[in-house]
């Protein structure tokens, strides 16, 4: 990671915003995003020490946002701080700050083998029940110092969006994960139905509910395809 982002920053400069994930998930022989005890629980405060030297590698690499995706209660407010006393305060911090424990990352964690290899994220992740803990958590990282924020997934989450985009002037990232992505792609390939239509619709949707920016694996063809 950061490697790549001393290559992009050298060819590209300012031309180039390069945002990185923050995560434990990669480097643990677990899975899991965080620190585990003895037990194999999530240990949440020892977890923040490794995300925040991660968060500092990648500052140090040239990246211009930082984006902790681990859902570490607590991780924004020791990241922005540790950015801040160290020569960052320029770099920003999109926070994952409504990441729900969901069924549509299957595809990612399949072509990544990124899934845990004992349990799952139910712990810390979010129950996808609960709107009103969403903009609580939100609200969290919008005091601890959050520069954007993003709700993931988005197309079961519209609501969710639409909450948090009214609770907070913050700029508003929706992501159009995996399985949303590959469900259109299958059903499309099975001539169900019109990829560039039901895209269309799909973006336009999440951008209605209040999303400022969509991340989304459709981007590429619909700006080739001329879809939006």
């Amino acid at each position: 990671m950061q490697r790549a982002c001393e290559a992009l920053k050298r060819e590209f400069d300012d031309r180039l915003i390069v945002i990185t994930d923050v995560c434990l998930c990669a480097y643990t022989d677990h899975g899991h995003c965080g620190v585990l005890d003895a037990r194999g629980r999530i240990v949440n405060d020892a977890s923040l020490k490794p995300l925040v030297d991660m968060a500092l590698s990648h500052a140090r690499a040239g990246a211009d946002v930082v984006a902790p995706s681990d859902m570490m209660d607590g991780r924004v407010a020791a990241i922005r701080d540790a950015l801040d006393q160290t020569g960052f305060e320029d770099t920003g911090l999109l926070s994952y700050a409504v990441k729900f424990a969901s069924g549509y990352y299957g595809p990612f964690r399949e072509a990544a083998d990124s899934a845990p290899s004992s349990g799952d994220r139910r712990s810390y992740q979010m129950d996808s029940r609960n709107a009103r803990e969403a903009v609580r958590e939100a609200l969290l990282d919008v005091e601890e110092g959050a520069d954007w924020l993003m709700v993931k997934p988005a197309l079961p989450y519209l609501d969710v969006i639409r909450a948090v985009r009214e609770a907070t002037l913050l700029p508003l990232s929706a992501y159009n994960v995996s399985g949303e992505y590959s469900a259109v792609k299958a059903a499309a390939a099975n001539g169900w139905l019109d990829e560039a239509t039901i895209v269309r619709e799909n973006l336009h949707a999440i951008q209605r509910a209040g999303a400022d920016q969509i991340i989304t694996y459709h981007a590429r063809d619909a700006l080739k395809g001329g879809w939006l």
